[in-house]
């Protein structure tokens, strides 16, 4: 394991938007899939608006949550 490995990665969380993660990171999908980031900062949709969910495009802004 190499030393960047083992030191935690950062999760902000943003008010009414996205989960930023410090990269590079990989997700694993609901379905299986896994996307690798090499970005230095991954953002994370919460709101499920995104086109490219599970990342984020910044759709939050302009859509409206579905009633639950």
């Amino acid at each position: 394991m190499t030393a960047s490995a083992r030191e935690p990665r950062r999760v902000t969380f943003v008010a009414d938007g996205p989960a930023l993660v410090e990269g590079p990171v990989e997700v694993v999908t609901a379905d299986g899939r896994t996307l690798r980031c090499d970005r230095f900062t991954v953002a994370l949709c919460l709101c499920k608006r995104s086109t490219t969910y599970p990342l984020c495009d910044t759709s939050h802004r302009t859509r409206r949550r579905k009633p639950s």
